[in-house]
């Protein structure tokens, strides 16, 4: 699911990441002086009929659609550790923010879990900035969108870091979660407030359950080079109204790079039972996110990566024959959320 599509892919062979390895080991890894990581999008969703959820996204969401493409090949195996891949693709804007919905004809993964959880470790959401809550709640209602929290609830005032914050979880024709979010004046960026007729503004950051903030924070902060831009602990019948969860007492912390939607970390304090990623889990399965992750430093990126111990999905370097300065590779953070490293000059 690259996030790239403007031609075929070459893929360096393995040797490529044998030599990030020997850059460790050998000491030749320079010191960074900027971030590893300089933008973060467009964030890869996988569904079961593009056609369908290009509908959902651009009449219920106000979503653009930007292209549409196909691909596979042996290159597209080798990248998503797959066989016999057949893909298509629609990239979709809102604001300044994308996503890419990728439709595999082949292989045909599993279904969206069932039984799935707000505090299972393979839930990952779009927190779209809406300007108006209540029109936005109105709007998914007269769409017959499935709710996934009880109403939209407003963040008290006990909180000082999330006081006054409106949101609202639903789900998309597959299942995967979606929160449309509205910032009180005193929060957010400074674009969520300036007036322009939308009813959708944009994309704040996407959300991930983690098992362990601090082994997130050494990987995304210390490795890549994402800032801490927020934190809080939320608690209390409005957040167990808006995950869904009895009991949901959770340790919140927002990642961000240069530019781009921030990464979200949910770590659940209270209940802590919520089901690891399953270890089989593949691109095609309805429940994948691939978030992808600018970099000027590919191999730079690739080699902290291996140095931290993360786990390649990629047999090698994607390089696009259109685009020969570009190039990507899939990896796993510690909870088993996918990312593309992509490196743009």
């Amino acid at each position: 699911m690259s996030s790239s599509k403007a031609g075929p892919l070459l893929l360096v062979p393995v040797v490529s990441i044998a030599l990030l390895v020997l850059r460790v080991l050998t000491g030749t890894l320079q010191a960074q002086t900027a971030p590893l990581v300089r933008a973060v999008g467009p964030i890869a969703i996988t569904v079961s009929d593009l056609t369908r959820s290009v509908e959902f996204y651009t009449h219920v969401l106000d979503f653009k659609e930007i292209s549409e493409t196909s691909a596979g090949g042996a290159a597209y195996d080798r990248l998503e550790g797959l066989h016999g891949v057949r893909e298509r693709t629609a990239l979709l804007a809102l604001g300044s923010e994308q996503i890419l919905l990728t439709q595999y004809e082949a292989p045909v993964g599993r279904v969206f879990p069932s039984d799935s959880h707000s505090n299972d470790r393979w839930f990952q959401h779009l927190a779209i900035i809406t300007s108006d809550m209540d029109r936005a709640y109105a709007r998914l209602q007269a769409d017959h969108v499935r709710s996934a929290s009880t109403s939209p609830q407003r963040l008290p005032d006990s909180n000082p870091n999330a006081a006054g914050i409106r949101a609202f979880y639903f789900r998309d024709p597959d299942g995967h979660y979606l929160e449309t979010l509205q910032f009180p004046p005193d929060k957010g960026d400074p674009k969520w407030h300036v007036a322009n007729g939308a009813l959708f503004l944009g994309i704040d950051h996407t959300a991930i359950v983690v098992h362990d903030t601090d082994a997130s924070l050494a990987f995304y902060r210390d490795q890549l080079g994402f800032h801490v831009a927020g934190v809080s602990e939320n608690y209390g019948i409005e957040q167990e109204r808006l995950n869904n969860v009895p009991g949901a007492h959770l340790r919140i912390t927002t990642m961000r790079a240069a530019s781009g939607p921030g990464i979200e970390f949910l770590q659940y304090l209270q209940p802590s039972d919520g089901r690891a990623i399953p270890p089989d889990e593949q691109p095609d399965d309805l429940v994948y996110w691939q978030t992808t992750l600018v970099t000027s430093d590919l191999n730079a990126a690739g080699a902290s990566l291996l140095q931290s111990g993360a786990f390649f999905v990629s047999n090698g370097i994607a390089v696009l024959r259109a685009q020969p300065d570009e190039r990507a590779v899939v990896v796993r953070d510690p909870d088993g959320h996918a990312l593309e490293l992509l490196q743009r000059p």
